[in-house]
């Protein structure tokens, strides 16, 4: 089994600035979650959406977390998330299963004026 997978993040919209004012990251992700250091009693399964945006808030997020991730594990509202091309929503939102050499785009829709 493979134990990370390449994903290629990319952050437009203002999203780059909390990741370290990088528009793009070739992360290596765990294929498979919960890590074992984490110590939960949650079976392992393949990696999904979801992990990854709690893998990216404890690993990449720079700064301001709260400007990216809400309450529920998920992204804020009004963050537009893309999986190869298409809206998450079409994908199975967060429990989408990452796969080796997946695409995902977050923009933020949200901007000041």
């Amino acid at each position: 089994m493979i134990d990370t997978l390449k994903i290629e993040l990319q952050f437009s919209g203002g999203m780059e600035l909390l990741f370290d004012n990088q528009k793009t990251i070739v992360a290596q992700v765990p294929a498979q979650f919960p890590l074992e250091s984490s110590g939960s009693d949650e079976k392992p399964h393949a990696a999904t959406i979801k992990d990854l945006i709690g893998w990216m808030a404890t690993t990449l997020l720079k700064e301001r977390p709260e400007l990216f991730i809400g309450l529920d594990g998920s992204v804020r509202s009004g963050i537009l998330v893309l999986v190869n091309g298409a809206d998450w929503e079409l994908e199975g939102e967060l429990e989408y299963e990452l796969e080796d050499g997946d695409e995902i785009v977050f923009i933020s829709t949200l901007h000041g004026g």
